[in-house]
């Protein structure tokens, strides 16, 4: 910049002081700051020229310690020794900072600050001063301790037993029957639960207390077992997939939002019909896409519906066998990112499919399971590599599915015993858990993690003393749920590594029915009444109870027995009065009227011989009676039969 127009700006700056004293205020706003920039142009030179200065002789040293075979040593965090160059170190800090735009008062603290040669570790970063040159004693005196701490952070990091989170549980009684279906929503809280019993029962972790009693029940398809529930991806909404031909969509509170159509069973071609025709066995819902989810049936067919068009299905997916024929799917799933569908058969095949194309499999297995077993689970790791398989033939199988030929690892001898046994990933990716079956009173339900890469069993919890059928690991509560045979839910959670959930309800104590010692009477406001029949204000509550229970009517005390003849309409004795005494009678009489032709009759003869009502009227006026003899022909006529009598 030159000096001219500095003095230009300046002598533009008088004529707005004296613009401003005419027109009678002080001033345009604050004055302009005024720099000498030919002075600090002149402070950055000469700046620049003493660094240069310092670095050139900061290489001759170091030129001079290399030659004569000096080097120190510096520790670093990790305990590892390392060889380092404190002159070259110092020597890219000053080139970083000199290369850095200063002015004014920061670039003259800049150059006065004194350059001090520090350690570098592995990234070129500094770690401390260096050490004299010469130094020869040890710097690693603590390097055992450290590495031993070290190495038990690193075990327990890796090893995902210790993250298992099961030192505490509650129990969730659901009914009596087997819970068949489990569901989170994906915060984690509100639990739902179906089974056997019909029953859908709605659990919030944050509204219940120790009690553990569902807020909601209900029967969303009357008579059909629940086969699975699911949260949506928002937590909406629940999908309902029970015994029957079509799946219900639930809002939050149980209320009814969707529920798919029926096909028509006639039609052979399943793809023509617009939903299904036969029992649903498993349902899901899209995991990037809300208003999607899936069913799959015994028509054979695996079906995707969108909750705004209830009408019709989306696309169907039929699985077929090495001949080509119809195969039931028993169990239907999503990849993590939504592009792949897959589902495993009754013939013991796993089918994936790409999303949008229905109609080749893009990755088949034929010989997965054992053939004509139910597979009751298939599940994606959370990397989306990996698929699991939890088979009706008691194994538990993990397939690569670039490699989908052979399965990766395989585990046997876990008994199945139903159609919807689950297996899940924890959430770190590194553990696989499924539940086993077991017959009454031989034993207890088992849920058994396995480790993913070696795939052998590391832990094991006894559930109860029947089947377990679904297990849930929730990522963000990190608690695992627990639906057994016997009606129960298990939800087991550390107090630690957890978060919420079943954490939220344990700590409330539960809530106390409030017994009322009276009954006490409504207070009724009549502002406009007279004095005397105008009720007092209630106080207090207490007081009101205490003050009813002296008054022998709203308390109902029992009234002593009465003394003397009777007073307030009440009787002493009984058959001191008429009543008493008419009634005592009644009550004495043995007379049994319960035949009333039999009392009639009763008195039949004495009626005869003594009249008293009817006849005494007519004797004086009344003729003898005159009865016509009977002959020999009527005798005769008698004995005819009723065939030949003359019909009159």
């Amino acid at each position: 910049m030159d000096t001219k127009k500095v003095n230009e700006a300046s002598g533009k700056m008088d004529d707005n002081e004296d613009i401003g004293s005419v027109m009678g205020f002080s001033g345009f706003g604050k004055k302009a700051r005024t720099f000498d920039l030919d002075a600090i142009f002149e402070q950055t030179r000469r700046t620049a020229i003493e660094r240069s200065q310092q670095i050139l002789e900061e290489r001759q040293k170091e030129i001079q310690m290399e030659e004569e075979g000096d080097s120190s040593y510096s520790v670093n965090p990790s305990g590892h020794s390392q060889k380092q160059k404190g002159a070259a170190a110092s020597s890219s800090a000053q080139k970083s900072e000199s290369t850095s735009g200063s002015s004014g008062s920061d670039s003259d603290s800049d150059s006065e600050m004194p350059s001090q040669p520090g350690t570098q570790d592995d990234d070129g970063d500094l770690v401390g001063p260096p050490l004299p040159p010469g130094y020869t004693g040890s710097t690693a005196q603590s390097d055992d301790e450290d590495e031993g701490e070290t190495q038990d952070d690193d075990d327990d990091d890796d090893n995902p037993v210790k993250k298992i989170p099961d030192s505490h549980e509650i129990t969730l009684q659901h009914g009596t029957k087997t819970v068949s279906a489990l569901a989170l929503d994906p915060s984690g809280a509100r639990l739902v639960t179906g089974g056997y019993d019909y029953d859908v029962r709605f659990w919030d972790f944050a509204g219940m207390d120790q009690s553990l009693q569902a807020f909601r029940s209900l029967q969303p398809c009357e008579c059909h077992q629940i086969k699975s529930l699911q949260y949506s991806i928002t937590g909406d909404v629940i999908l309902v997939v029970s015994g029957n031909s079509q799946a219900k969509v639930l809002d939050r509170d149980g209320f009814n939002v969707m529920e798919c159509v029926k096909g028509d069973q006639y039609i052979v071609d399943m793809a023509n019909t617009k939903g299904h025709t036969a029992m649903l066995n498993s349902g899901c819902w899209h995991p990037k896409i809300k208003e999607e989810f899936m069913t799959c049936s015994n028509d054979g067919t695996v079906r995707t519906w969108d909750v705004k068009s209830e009408k019709k299905h989306k696309s169907v997916f039929k699985p077929r066998s090495y001949q080509g024929k119809k195969v039931i799917p028993t169990c239907c799933t999503y990849s993590r990112d939504g592009k792949l569908i897959a589902a495993g058969c009754q013939d013991g095949t796993i089918q994936i499919w790409d999303r949008n194309l229905s109609v080749h499999t893009k990755f088949h297995c034929r010989q997965a399971h054992s053939p004509g077993s139910d597979t009751s689970s298939l599940c994606f790791s959370y990397d989306g590599m990996t698929l699991a398989s939890r088979g009706g033939d008691d194994t538990l199988k993990m397939w690569d599915i670039r490699n989908f030929k052979k399965p990766v690892n395989e585990a046997s001898g876990l008994v199945n015993f139903f159609s919807m046994t689950d297996c899940c990933f924890s959430p770190d990716d590194k553990l696989i858990v499924t539940g086993t079956s077991m017959k009454k009173e031989e034993g207890n339900g088992k849920l058994v993690f396995f480790d993913r890469v070696s795939f052998q069993k590391v832990y094991e919890v006894e559930v109860t003393n029947a089947s377990v059928v679904r297990s849930l690991w929730h990522p963000k509560l990190n608690q695992i749920m627990v639906g057994t045979a016997n009606g129960m839910v298990r939800v087991y959670y550390d107090p630690v590594k957890s978060h919420r959930g079943a954490k939220l309800c344990v700590v409330k104590s539960k809530r106390k029915e409030r017994q009322a010692e009276a009954l006490t009477q409504d207070y009724i406001i009549t502002p406009h009444a007279l004095p005397m029949f105008r009720e007092a204000r209630q106080r207090s509550t207490r007081k009101q109870l205490e003050k009813d229970r002296l008054d022998p009517k709203k308390s109902h005390k029992p009234e002593p027995p009465v003394s003397g003849p009777g007073r307030g309409g009440r009787v002493a004795a009984h058959g001191g009065t008429l009543s008493s005494f008419i009634v005592k009678n009644i009550a004495l009489d043995k007379t049994d009227d319960s035949n009333p032709r039999e009392a009639i009759l009763r008195h039949a003869k004495e009626a005869s011989e003594n009249p008293y009502w009817v006849a005494p009227a007519y004797k004086q006026t009344q003729p003898e009676p005159l009865f016509a003899e009977e002959s020999e022909e009527d005798e005769e006529a008698d004995k005819e039969p009723e065939w030949k009598k003359r019909k009159i």
